[in-house]
């Protein structure tokens, strides 16, 4: 069976917690405003404001009214893998 069609707002987030993740976008970095980011990745305003609650949500990004996004945390490692220092089961 194929895999069913990701919202475009979850490709955004997945797309963002990546370069998190990757370190392109470091702790305490700001995203870009939200008006930037409809040219840089070709979608709505309304999409990158779903993707940027989707990253609050998963604890990545917060946001200061008036000041901007800013990176705060980094996408857990896939489920099913050990963290590290913890021993394997």
């Amino acid at each position: 069976m194929s895999e069913l069609p990701r919202y475009e707002y979850v490709k955004l987030a997945d797309a963002i917690a990546a370069d998190i993740a990757s370190g392109k976008l470091p702790q305490g970095a700001a995203l870009p405003g939200e008006r930037a980011m409809t040219d840089l990745h070709s979608v709505s305003i309304g999409t990158v404001r779903r993707a940027i609650v989707e990253l609050r949500k998963r604890g990545l990004v917060a946001t200061l009214p008036a000041k901007g996004t800013y990176v705060i945390g980094t996408p857990t490692p896939a489920s099913g893998a050990p963290e590290q220092g913890e021993p394997n089961a």
